[in-house]
This record gives C-alpha cells, sequence and structure tokens, in this order.
C-alpha cells in the first residue's frame, strides 16, 4: 500500500509540472502582450517598453517559464496586473466562498443521489422505479445555470425567502447571511450533480441485486434488506467512491460557473473577470489552483479505494 501511495504521489507531482507547463504556454500562445492591460490604447511606446519590463514580457521565454514554476513551487502567483494586489491572498479569499459551495452541493448531491439510487434499484419494476429514472435523466440534460436561474426566480423572486445573489460584505464574520447566500446555489448544484450521480448509484445497486453472493445469502434465510445490508453495501461502495471523486471535481468545476449566476465573490467570478482584463497571473493561479484540487480530489480517491477494497491490493502484490 506504502509504494502504490508513493507512486500515485510521484503521478500527481509529474501532473502538476505537465498541466503547469500546458497552462504557461497555452497563455502565451494568445495574442496580444500581457502589458496591455497596464497601458491605455494611446500609450507611447516608451509606456509600453516600461509596461512589458513590469510584468516581465520582454524577458526570454525560458525565464519566465522558470520564474512561473519558482512560483508556484511557493503558490506564489505574483501581483495582479490590474488590482496590484497579491494573487494568491485574492486566490485565499475566494476559495473561502467556492469551498463551501462545493462542500455542500456535493452533500446535497450525496443525500438525493444515495437513498434514491438504491430506492430506483429496488424498485426497478414498478412505477416509483421508473419515475425516479426519468426525473434522474431529465435533471443531467438540463444546464446548470438553467436551474439557478428557476431557483432564484422561484424561492428569490416570487416567494422571496432566500436572496437571489450576492455575499455579506463581512463574508463569513456574518454566519448567518453567507450560509443564506449559498442555499440556492448548493442547491443548484446538489440538484444536478445529484442527478448524474443516481443513475450510477442505481446501476452499481442492480449489479449487487444480481450477484452470486447476494443470492446465496438470501439462500441461507436473510431478507434482501438484510444481505444488501451486510453484503451488498460493502461490495457497492467501491466502485462508487471512484465515481465520487470524478462528481466531486465536477462539482467543484459546476460551482465556478454556478458563482456566476448568483453573482458570488469566488473562483469563477475572478477567473472570468481576470480573462477580461487580460490578468495573467490571475489567470495562472486561478487555473492552477483549479487543476491542483481536481488533481488532489482524484488522488484521495485513488487512495481510498485500496483502502476500502482488499481484492486491489491483493492485486497489487500478486
Amino acid at each position: 500500500m506504502l509504494a502504490y501511495a508513493l507512486r500515485r504521489t510521484l503521478i500527481l507531482a509529474v501532473s502538476l509540472v505537465a498541466a503547469a507547463v500546458l497552462l504557461f504556454v497555452l497563455l502565451r500562445l494568445l495574442p496580444g502582450d500581457p502589458a496591455n492591460a497596464l497601458v491605455g490604447v494611446g500609450a507611447t511606446p516608451e509606456q509600453i517598453a516600461a509596461a512589458r519590463a513590469e510584468v516581465g514580457s520582454d524577458q526570454p521565454l525560458t525565464l519566465q517559464f522558470a520564474r512561473f514554476l519558482a512560483g508556484l513551487a511557493r503558490l506564489d502567483f505574483g501581483t495582479s496586473f490590474v488590482s496590484r494586489t497579491s494573487v494568491s491572498t485574492e486566490i485565499a479569499a475566494r476559495l473561502t466562498v467556492t469551498l463551501p459551495l462545493t462542500a455542500a452541493g456535493f452533500l446535497v448531491a450525496m443525500l438525493l443521489a444515495v437513498p434514491f439510487g438504491i430506492l430506483a434499484a429496488l424498485r426497478a419494476e414498478r412505477p416509483l422505479g421508473g419515475v425516479i429514472s426519468v426525473v434522474s435523466q431529465l435533471g443531467v440534460a438540463v444546464p446548470v445555470f438553467w436551474v439557478g436561474i428557476l431557483l432564484a426566480t422561484l424561492f428569490a423572486v416570487n416567494l422571496r425567502w432566500l436572496p437571489s445573489g450576492g455575499f455579506p460584505r463581512q463574508g463569513w464574520d456574518d454566519p448567518l447571511g453567507a450560509a443564506r447566500a449559498l442555499i440556492l446555489p448548493a442547491l443548484t448544484i446538489g440538484l444536478v450533480m445529484g442527478a448524474s450521480l443516481l443513475r450510477y448509484v442505481r446501476a452499481v445497486t442492480l449489479g449487487v441485486l444480481g450477484a452470486d453472493y447476494l443470492r446465496t445469502a438470501r439462500a441461507m434465510g436473510e431478507t434482501r434488506g438484510e444481505a444488501l445490508r451486510r453484503h451488498g453495501l460493502r461490495n457497492g461502495v467501491v466502485p462508487v467512491v471512484s465515481v465520487l471523486g470524478i462528481e466531486l471535481a465536477s462539482t467543484f468545476l459546476g460551482a465556478v460557473v454556478v458563482e456566476r449566476v448568483f453573482s458570488l465573490p469566488g473562483l469563477g467570478s475572478m477567473l472570468l473577470l481576470a480573462i477580461g482584463q487580460r490578468d495573467f497571473p490571475s489567470v495562472q493561479g486561478v487555473l492552477f489552483v483549479s487543476t491542483l484540487l481536481v488533481l488532489l480530489v482524484g488522488f484521495l480517491a485513488d487512495i481510498l479505494q485500496r483502502l476500502l477494497d482488499p481484492r486491489l491490493r491483493e492485486a497489487q502484490r500478486a
């Protein structure tokens, strides 16, 4: 197990380096110069040259890349061209919105997907199972931003129960206001992601219900519920864990989109603003942190799957 963890850690490190290289190259392939973010339309050649020297775009690409990697190693993404503040500090502040939103959305998805997915499998031959499957298919097909608009219209505009957008200026110093601001965005993410996860939970449960070991347990006198609890859940949770890692990463990416719908000051709004202003340090910082979080989720899901399933450890030793 230790050897596998070390190997996966090495793969994670190589993936991060590859992501950094790809990010650096793609941003430099875009037309224009990063210095344009500091000068106006009628800037003189002297002003442009001074701006290029300030942002470092007048240096060779190899030197720019070396400085970029050195900054990533310290989680120092430089200073924003526009706001003149530390990009790392700004990302840390915005993560206090994005990470709780992602966690809340994922929790809602789990609370919907697991019980209803199991119920849909247990009632697969009955009308209830068919209704749950149809609703989940609709949930997968509906865009996440459209769900957000519908929820905001119903609960914020019509019923006036919750705010339609924004976040308290005090942040989490106003916990009630911050929690209220995240309810509709979390429900938006949870409904869409939960529909996708529900279908997978249903498929895994159907596979467990048809397994030989479950039929053997039933033949030995256990009820279907007892056999499913004692044998089915343990075997069914392993393949679900790998999908949960993918769904959690998708939930994080979905949160970036939903933040724009509800005007939340998270990583999504920071990224869109930085792209519009050609603020390279902010764009690089947000994209790298997003990539890092997604890769970490996959890494932890792999390790957890090995810990839960002794068959994987046995196969590795063999």
